[in-house]
């Protein structure tokens, strides 16, 4: 049985297919239309015609998406991408498309993958990060996502930055409504913001990066300042629920400093006189989400799909 998984993002969206043996048959991503959410209903629907006809057999559709789909009412809520909040995602996809969609977090589609058979295989607990377009989370124990009463597990984005500096106060505003979010301090956007304010120069957070190898002292200092934040946001994780293993997602998760230097810092803030936690690159690249969706229809991860 054909397998499509599809991450939909806030910059791009990516469609995987894969065989009932986990083989990648196919991979395409696009651009996200900006804001615009029939567009974006209309370029999912798009990628799955395009890559059965290119593959000549139909398949499941499995989908990870920014936030979560209410168990109140049906509808999006708490995503970084707000043109889907409070649209009938789901509804509207099998419109589309004609058949039933599997919904879940991309978070957790992304710990899952990783889980299962990647960076964080054989694990008891692992937490799996998004650090991209906005700054999301997701729980898997013991090979199951964990969802939650209210399907917000993991969702550790809208903590405010734990033992901030009076210079972080109250921290920017967030599009949730409140200030000082992880989110608006750990994601792209959040670390070009920043950049910005202290040097008054526009970069992006990859070329941040980049110029920091290059030996830029203003974008080492603000790695140097990104890695702080992002060891205090992963230490009050470990304070509560002390994961085996910590795999980092999105763009940033290719910064491969991080998985030196976080590690290196956070002791000083986890309640413990040991830190036994790994920090972990993703096995299967920053876009490994498209195969925890793909895999929203195994038996075994059924229990994700929230009505």
């Amino acid at each position: 049985m054909l397998r499509l998984g599809i991450d939909l993002g806030g910059s791009k969206i990516e469609i995987a297919a894969f065989d009932a043996g986990g083989n990648e048959l196919l991979r395409r991503r696009t651009a996200t239309p900006q804001g615009d959410y029939r567009a974006t209903v209309a370029t999912v629907a798009a990628l799955v015609e395009d890559a059965e006809i290119e593959l000549q057999t139909s398949g499941t559709v499995g989908i990870g998406m920014p936030g979560a789909e209410s168990r109140l009412t049906g509808l999006i809520k708490n995503a970084n991408s707000t043109c889907l909040i409070g649209q009938p995602l789901r509804h509207d996809l099998e419109a589309a498309l004609q058949r039933e969609v599997r919904l879940a977090n991309d978070a957790n589609c992304f710990a899952l993958s990783e889980a299962v058979d990647g960076a964080a295989a054989g694990a008891e607990v692992v937490f799996g990060v998004i650090l991209g377009t906005g700054c999301g989370g997701g729980v898997v124990v013991r090979g199951q996502v964990l969802t939650g009463a209210n399907a917000i597990t993991g969702e550790w984005g809208h903590n405010p930055l734990p033992w901030p500096g009076d210079h972080e106060r109250p921290g920017p505003a967030c599009y949730c409504g409140k200030h000082g979010c992880l989110e608006t301090w750990l994601s792209g956007p959040g670390l070009a913001r920043e950049f910005f304010e202290v040097s008054g120069r526009h970069l992006a957070a990859d070329v941040i990066a980049s110029l920091t190898e290059a030996g830029d002292s203003d974008c080492l200092a603000a790695l140097q300042r990104y890695e702080d934040r992002l060891a205090r946001g992963l230490a009050q994780v470990i304070n509560v629920l002390d994961p085996d293993v910590i795999v980092l997602g999105g763009g940033l998760s290719n910064i491969t400093r991080l998985y030196e230097n976080v590690p290196r810092l956070w002791p000083q803030y986890v309640f413990s006189d040991h830190v036994a936690t790994r920090l972990v690159a993703p096995q299967h690249g920053d876009s490994s989400g498209v195969r925890g969706a793909a895999w929203l229809w195994n038996g075994e991860v059924s229990h994700q799909h929230e009505d």
